[in-house]
């Protein structure tokens, strides 16, 4: 994979960066092996040249001494600054100490100049040096050689095989110095570029990746923002449907009633004059009427409130005293039947609505929690429980109402708001309150919604504005009361 180094100046940069601070730590070693190879090398001395042994320990010791000099000059802000000249004094002090040996010996014809490659070979392993670098240590490594054999002044002894021996070695180790580090550096350079990109396209992945995930989240909720006010929507067509259905029915039911109940009123007077066996069986007769007119009237009763959705007049409610309130009419249900009521609503929260329609909407909300808890059966150690929660965000003051019955089969979950839809025995409701009460609660500019776990939970969630200002930008402009 061929790889343009100048189409990434950027990755280039970078990799200025990494590798300036790499090197850094690559002199440390240098430095550590300069100030502990050159003493070692005095045991050579000792059986080369025995006699020079004391003087070279002299010359290995302050070496190693210009070694550690240079490893505390690299513990200062200079190392920053002049990284490139003390890679050329790592690699030429053991190189000159060397070379002032070899001229205190037999010049050319020393066997020390094996030293020079050892310090070219040893120092480019571990100092990273680049193309220029490398080439000008080892042609100043070279220049000292020359410089230390000429001054010691037995160039003319020494046979030119020896003197053509000890330089094409030299070349050779330079040309092995450049060239290894041009190519060590284009496959760092490659790279580094290569997992600099790998890098930047993983980076730029995450990124697209976040996004892509953050737009899924906003498209979801848009979906089910559009879900719900599609369903409220057609919910409020039914309601107002049937409110305009209910205002003419009304009329036409209540006339027939009213002749009934009189009727009714006439048959009791007239039955008084019967004699006793005959007038109990006939009180029964017309107690059950009376019973039945009842029923009607208040299932006209019901349908009334679709023809007033937002009729009542608002205010601001406390949301604990309208719990309180509402809780006198099922306490006794609750007591029987030993649910347990956790009530854990926040101080002070307000509702804005009609205070006898909300308890309305409340006492219907609990009496089919409780209903619906009646038919469960709990396992040792769990008991029925409903749980009232509340809390404000912003304008809106949510509440929820959660009870561990028997929820909501699905396939019903989206028709328990629709008017006379019931899954109750017959006689026991007409499937209208959770209609009445989905239209009082959007009439004063709310929302309600249900959540259920088959066999778990069923939770209702209530969301009404909490100061006036907020129920105007919520309140259908239909709001207002039918005239009959």
């Amino acid at each position: 994979m061929n790889i343009d180094f100048k189409q990434n100046p950027e990755a280039l940069k970078a990799y200025a960066d990494y590798e300036r601070s790499t090197n850094l730590r690559h002199l440390d070693i240098g430095c550590w092996l300069v100030m502990i190879l050159m003493p070692a090398g005095a045991v050579l001395d000792y059986f080369i040249y025995p006699r020079k042994a004391a003087f070279f320990l002299i010359l290995r010791f302050v070496c190693a001494v210009c070694g550690a000099i240079i490893w505390l000059v690299l513990r200062t802000s200079l190392r920053e600054k002049f990284d490139r000249l003390l890679c050329l004094v790592v690699g030429l002090t053991p190189a000159f100490f060397m070379c002032w040996m070899i001229y205190a010996t037999e010049g050319a014809a020393s066997t020390y100049y094996a030293g020079l490659n050892l310090v070219l070979l040893g120092v480019s392993f571990i100092v990273r040096w680049s193309v220029d670098l490398s080439l000008a240590i080892s042609l100043s490594v070279i220049g000292m050689y020359l410089g230390a054999c000429f001054l010691q002044g037995s160039t003319r002894s020494v046979p030119v095989g020896l003197w053509v021996n000890n330089l094409y070695f030299l070349f050779i180790t330079t040309v092995f110095v450049v060239i290894s580090g041009w190519v060590q550096r284009s496959l760092r350079i490659r790279e580094f570029i290569l997992n600099y990109e790998l890098d930047q396209n993983k980076r730029e992945l995450e990124v697209s990746n976040k996004k892509l995930a953050e737009q899924n989240i906003a498209l979801n909720q848009a979906n089910r923002e559009i879900k719900e006010t599609e369903m409220q929507l057609v919910q409020s067509e039914k309601m107002s449907s049937l409110g305009r259905f209910s205002a003419g029915l009304m009329h036409d039911i209540l006339n027939p009633l009213n002749y009934s109940r009189t009727g009714l009123f006439v048959l009791r007077k007239r039955t008084r004059r019967l004699p006793p066996e005959l007038l109990a069986e006939t009180d029964d007769i017309l107690n059950d009427i009376e019973d039945g007119l009842k029923r009607v009237d208040n299932i006209v009763s019901d349908l009334r409130t679709f023809t007033h959705p937002g009729g009542q007049a608002s205010e601001e409610v406390d949301l604990t005293d309208i719990f309180n309130m509402s809780l006198r009419f099922i306490s006794g249900e609750l007591k029987d039947k030993n649910i347990a009521l956790k009530l854990e609503l926040k101080p002070g929260q307000k509702v804005w609505a009609s205070r006898n329609h909300f308890i309305l909407v409340l006492v219907n909300l609990l009496e089919n929690a409780i209903d619906a808890l009646g038919e469960k059966k709990f396992a040792d150690g769990a008991g029925p429980v409903i749980e009232i929660s509340s809390r404000v965000e912003g304008e809106r003051s949510l509440l929820f109402i959660r009870d561990n019955g028997p929820g909501i089969d699905p396939k019903n979950l989206a028709k328990i708001f629709d008017p006379f839809f019931t899954t109750k025995e017959v006689g026991k409701g007409t499937g209208l309150g959770l209609s009445i009460c989905f239209g009082i609660v959007q009439g004063y500019g709310g929302t309600i919604s249900a959540t259920s776990e088959p066999g778990q939970f069923c939770e209702f969630t209530l969301d009404l504005p909490a100061t006036a200002e907020a129920a105007a930008k919520t309140k259908p402009e239909n709001a207002e009361s039918l005239r009959l």
